[in-house]
């Protein structure tokens, strides 16, 4: 074996060269070696290194004291109510059931031919959180926590058990206040979530699963968050901090101990966390609970128009710049407070109150927050041309009106990709609830997948203009669309008798 591994070796200088290089290399390592053994004998073998070593400049490495301070105002909400409901009772039971259920179901003479119902209560328990805001008893936490309650039981962070008064709810934020009769309460002062920033620490306290107060620790993921469906009103800070259900309604504290926001949802496939849960920003929530407790309701400011967000689509129909900011009024009541004001259908609101519009959501929760009877001052593009309108105010109705959707066949299908329409006569009129006044054509199918249902257009839409010219007829319907250039289609529709704007690239 020795000679064929010699054999391979260089031979004469040149095998002393490389015998001398590895030498080197060989005392190199024992001087290393002799070296690193001296310094191992000269220190402890194992260090202790302080958390606070690792921690950047002016970070706390524990947020103890912020919790000792917050956490006794985070209180756990359990709620129940009572439901009747029937049971229907066959008497021709099994024999099983017949034991426990005995003979009193049987119909006259045994005849089996009947059901009985018993009337049955049922009492539902629901579990949450809340947070003191007030040293009176005061508190905030979520309406679907203490949706149709009948019994409210706040345990307090010294284990005491209080009876909560309702004194008012808002389901469009999912806000509600509650009043215990206590005094001297620990509480959290709140924030200007108008500050927060994505990135800041938050902590998130509440009663997830009914384990009792926990703490959780996360960051702003994102503010503004919208369109997610939950609320009416969405204006949520989103974190990664873990949020369970029973969270709902406790604190989201930010590293000061200031109450930034209400925890309220998560977004999870099987009910846990996934690290995506919203908040209440706290500001909006003060101002719904100052107006509870005020006034005994939450009063909103109302414009009078339908804002749609200026897509890509809608941009390039209206001329627009592509980074175009604002709200575009998709439809303008003409008695309401801006149609009175000078606000037109296709105008583009794009600040109010010197604030800047990103989008529709903004606008609609910027006048919301507003006062009835308030004169707010718009920057409005019209036709091109900027101008400042003054509107006052009116108050939001109560009511809303929901959609009668209505379908037909037949129609024409061959003149938008996907899309059939039909005449709207008289009696489809009444049933989908359209003024007299409004005329088009009705949109009886939409093809899934298609770029009009990519759109957002629906069965039962009733087109009144295409490309800006109002159409009457099927046939009128499809002229338009045929003199249509590039492919691009802009629809103004009657959807629940409001009108919007949809842009479809073909």
């Amino acid at each position: 074996m020795w000679n064929k591994i010699f054999s391979t070796l260089p031979s004469g200088q040149a095998f002393w060269k490389e015998t001398r290089v590895f030498g080197y290399c060989m005392l190199a390592a024992g001087l290393g070696a002799a070296i690193g053994a001296h310094s191992w004998a000269a220190k402890p073998a194992l260090q202790t290194v302080s958390a606070a070593t690792y921690a950047p400049s002016g970070v706390e490495s524990t947020f103890a004291p912020v919790v000792d301070k917050a956490l006794p105002a985070v209180v756990n909400i359990s709620s129940s109510k009572t439901s009747k409901t029937t049971q229907m009772m066959s008497p021709q039971m099994d024999p099983f059931f017949e034991q426990f259920f005995g003979q009193q179901f049987q119909g006259p003479h045994g005849n089996g031919g009947r059901q009985f119902s018993t009337p049955q209560r049922r009492t539902e328990h629901s579990l949450g959180s809340g947070v003191i805001v007030r040293s009176d008893g005061s508190l905030l936490t979520n309406n679907h926590v203490i949706d149709g309650a009948t019994d409210i039981t706040v345990t307090l962070g010294d284990k005491r058990e209080l009876k909560a008064k309702l004194i008012g709810t808002d389901p469009k934020t999912d806000i509600a206040v509650l009043k215990v009769e206590a005094s001297n309460l620990p509480t959290i002062a709140m924030a200007d979530s108008a500050k927060a920033r994505v990135g800041d620490v938050v902590l998130a306290m509440g009663n997830p699963f009914g384990l009792g107060q926990t703490v959780t620790m996360g960051i702003i993921s994102a503010q503004g968050r919208t369109n997610l469906g939950i609320e009416d009103y969405e204006d949520f800070i989103q974190t990664d901090a873990p949020i369970n259900p029973g969270n709902s309604g406790g604190a989201l504290i930010n590293a000061r101990g200031e109450l930034v926001g209400i925890n309220t949802a998560i977004l999870a496939n099987n009910g846990g966390n996934q690290g995506v849960g919203f908040a209440v920003p706290v500001n909006l929530a003060h101002s719904v609970m100052t107006q509870v407790m005020e006034h005994g309701k939450v009063t909103r400011g109302y414009l009078g128009v339908v804002p749609e967000t200026i897509t890509p689509a809608l941009a390039k129909a209206f001329h627009l710049d592509p980074s175009q900011h604002g709200a575009l009024m998709g439809d303008v009541t003409a008695d309401g407070p801006a149609g009175k004001a000078g606000i037109e259908r296709g105008d583009v609101v794009e600040e109010v109150n010197g604030e800047q519009m990103a989008a529709a959501n903004q606008l609609r929760m910027k006048i919301s927050m507003m006062a009835p009877g308030t004169t707010a001052s718009l920057k409005v593009l019209h036709d091109g041309s900027e101008k400042m309108v003054a509107v006052k105010l009116g108050e939001l109705p109560g009511a809303s009106t929901h959609a009668t959707e209505h379908g037909e066949n037949g129609g024409s299908n061959n003149a938008l990709e996907g899309v059939t329409v039909d005449a709207l006569n008289g009696q489809a009129a009444r049933e989908m609830r359209i003024p007299s006044n409004v005329h088009g054509v009705v949109v009886t199918d939409v093809e899934q997948g298609s770029a009009a249902a990519e759109a957002g257009l629906r069965q039962g839409d009733v087109v009144m203009e295409v490309n800006r010219k109002p159409v009457a007829s099927v046939s009128e319907f499809e002229h338009a669309l045929h003199a249509a250039s590039g492919g691009n289609v802009l629809l103004l529709v009657n959807r629940n008798g409001l009108t919007q704007f949809i842009a479809i690239q073909n």
